[in-house]
């Protein structure tokens, strides 16, 4: 089948997309990706094409405020930004799917495969003209996600709504953690399919080259707002961990962390390898999040399960689905979010019981790893494979 999917993502760092693409791809499917500001320089997996679209970038800061004080300008700045944020999101998203939609137009496709809501319109739209099955990838759950800028409810209820009622009459349906599934089969009546954001099990033996005692810890993801990246820097320097940010930075947020005792490290992007390695050396990952929001009550992070594929443990937020899996299968401690004394306690646990954990993790990717997610990915496709091959009989 020739598969389209979309993706507001530059696609080059994102997991997920590039896994499922890869997967089908292999398994003989044609996939064509459409992403936001893919990096000129940067190769596909086989089998799959991409295709750059512009959505337009983030907000710039505002131009100098006459006879203002600079702290008067930062705070105009701020103001604008917290009014103007939602509105400009909304912005990008459009002129993303313009360019999206003329950007395929002509191009055969049996299946459009929507990643996250803010291409579902567009996705249901372009399946509706070709005659081709949908498939709504879930990446969170959305009308429960934090959002930035000042409240928008008309805005969140509208997208539920349409949310809701896509989701009724798409082909398929996936998500990432058992809580988003079961929310979206109560909207369509029928199961969603569980494709959790695991990573393929490497070959070489996890024993090797890990450390006797952890060094420090790493938090590999977004280095933004809502991820308690602050509780993590308190509670690490009363520990005098090593700790190291890597990820994609906001401009906007970096100046609200602190540093203080002990050694932090701020890093970019790499590729999923390279933040093995690191990972590894260092000891241990730590999954942050804030319960500020049912998003991320429901959520089951990409660094919970790269950190099963390093061999390492973890040390999470408290929220309900990262609860149910680290403690199903012993992968690491629980702290409460906001509170640097609990993480620092929960990294003592850690760092106590080290070899045990870690035997623990060798233990859990047996169940936990893209060979398991793929083969639900792929009972999706090959049922819409079956219906096809019946519909073209009759």
């Amino acid at each position: 089948m020739d598969v389209l999917m979309l993706v507001i993502s530059d696609v080059a760092h994102d997991a997920r997309v590039l896994r499922e693409a890869g997967c089908l791809a292999g398994i003989g499917h044609s996939v064509h990706v459409v992403g936001k500001d893919v990096p000129t320089d940067w190769t596909p997996p086989i089998g799959v094409t991409v295709q750059s679209v512009s959505g337009g970038s983030g907000l710039r800061p505002s131009g100098t405020v006459l006879g203002a004080s600079a702290v008067s300008r930062g705070v105009v700045r701020r103001i604008a930004r917290w009014a103007l944020l939602p509105r400009h999101r909304q912005r990008v998203w459009r002129t993303w799917c313009d360019g999206a939609r003329a950007g395929v137009s002509g191009r055969r496709f049996d299946v459009v495969h929507a990643h996250d809501f803010n291409v579902l319109r567009l996705a249901a739209d372009l399946a509706e003209s070709a005659k081709a099955d949908l498939v709504y990838d879930a990446h969170e759950w959305w009308s429960g996600r934090e959002r930035h800028g000042r409240p928008t409810p008309l805005e969140r209820a509208r997208e539920r709504r349409v949310e809701r009622r896509i989701v009724g009459r798409a082909a398929g349906v996936l998500t990432v953690s058992p809580g988003i599934a079961d929310r979206l089969a109560r909207w369509r009546g029928a199961p969603v399919v569980l494709v959790r954001n695991t990573f393929p099990v490497q070959d070489r033996p996890l024993s090797a080259d890990l450390p006797e005692r952890p060094r420090g810890a790493v938090y590999a993801g977004r280095i933004g707002p809502a991820r308690d990246i602050e509780t993590l820097l308190a509670a690490a320097a009363d520990l005098r961990l090593d700790t190291v940010l890597l990820g994609k930075t906001d401009r906007a947020f970096l100046p609200r962390l602190r540093f203080s005792k002990g050694s932090v490290r701020i890093e970019p992007a790499r590729p999923v390898d390279e933040v093995d390695e690191v990972l590894r050396r260092v000891g241990i990952s730590v999954v942050t999040l804030t319960d500020t929001c049912e998003n991320h009550r429901l959520a089951l992070p990409n660094k919970v399960f790269h950190a099963v594929r390093a061999g390492v443990p973890v040390v999470a937020a408290d929220l309900p689905e990262l609860r149910r899996l680290v403690t199903d299968y012993g992968i690491g401690a629980l702290y409460r979010p906001g509170d640097a004394a609990s993480l620092r306690a929960a990294l003592e646990r850690v760092i106590w019981d080290y070899p045990g954990f870690c035997d623990r993790v060798a233990q859990a990717r047996t169940e936990l790893n893209w060979e398991q997610d793929a083969k639900a990915l792929i009972g999706v496709y090959d049922a819409l494979a079956r219906d096809a091959v019946s519909a073209g009989v009759r």
